[in-house]
């Protein structure tokens, strides 16, 4: 997974794979969703992305036992 956020117009890029992306859905105004042709989301972008609340992104680090 690769996520990229676009300070200058506060947009958040999560893309999961590599595949071509065959189909786009807009879920409401600023999330849209991107599929392959198999089915498997491929990218996520957010609009918008600190003023909706989805940044910032909270990191935690943990160690398994």
């Amino acid at each position: 997974m690769k996520t990229t956020y676009f300070d200058d117009d506060d947009i958040l890029v999560m893309r999961f794979s590599d595949k071509a992306i065959a189909r786009e859905v807009s879920q409401d105004w600023n999330t849209h969703i991107s599929y392959a042709t198999d089915g498997s989301t491929v990218e996520i972008v957010v609009l918008d992305a600190a003023a909706s609340g989805a940044l910032p992104v909270e990191v935690l680090h943990g160690h398994a036992a």
